[in-house]
């Protein structure tokens, strides 16, 4: 296998942007955050030493990265002591209640709702890069799917 060269201008930031800063906007709940959040992430993977084996191998480091650097944030003074702004982000009804719901969700249930509806991710993909059990990653789906049926009221069939 070839390694990948880390290149600005190879477009790993326009092929995996709208994945970390989605993800980093589900985990934090704010779009100042996210951006935050997104700038450290690419700096990271730009500064880092890694020898990057294939581009699944660069997608699951970012992942894991972003989930990181939204734990540190997590555990700051600032983030402890501050209330967040609401952030107003437009969607059609549907979405709008779709997405509010999951928000609303505990933060590990939000993170694997949004790995596997929306990155489109395998249990044992989300197990690696979270280091969680798999029956754990089932079990936390499950609670989540229940939790959004809950408060979906059963309107949408493919929660």
């Amino acid at each position: 296998m070839t390694n990948i060269t880390k290149q600005i201008d190879n477009g790993i930031i326009q092929k995996h942007a709208d994945m970390v800063y989605k993800l980093a906007l589900s985990r934090t709940k704010s779009t100042a955050d996210s951006e935050d959040i997104f700038q450290e992430v690419f700096y990271r993977y730009f500064s880092s030493k890694i020898k990057f084996q294939s581009e699944d191998h660069i997608k699951a480091w970012l992942l894991r990265v972003t989930i990181n650097c939204s734990n540190k944030l997590f555990t700051t003074a600032w983030f402890r002591r501050t209330v967040p702004l609401v952030d107003d982000i437009e969607f059609t009804e549907e979405e709008n209640e779709v997405y509010i719901s999951v928000l609303e969700l505990p933060l590990k249930y939000r993170t694997v709702i949004h790995l596997h509806y929306y990155e489109d991710m395998s249990i044992s993909d989300m197990s690696k890069i979270l280091k969680i059990k798999e029956s754990t990653i089932k079990s936390q789906l499950h609670r989540a799917k229940a939790l959004l049926k809950i408060k979906l009221k059963g309107e949408y069939g493919d929660v």
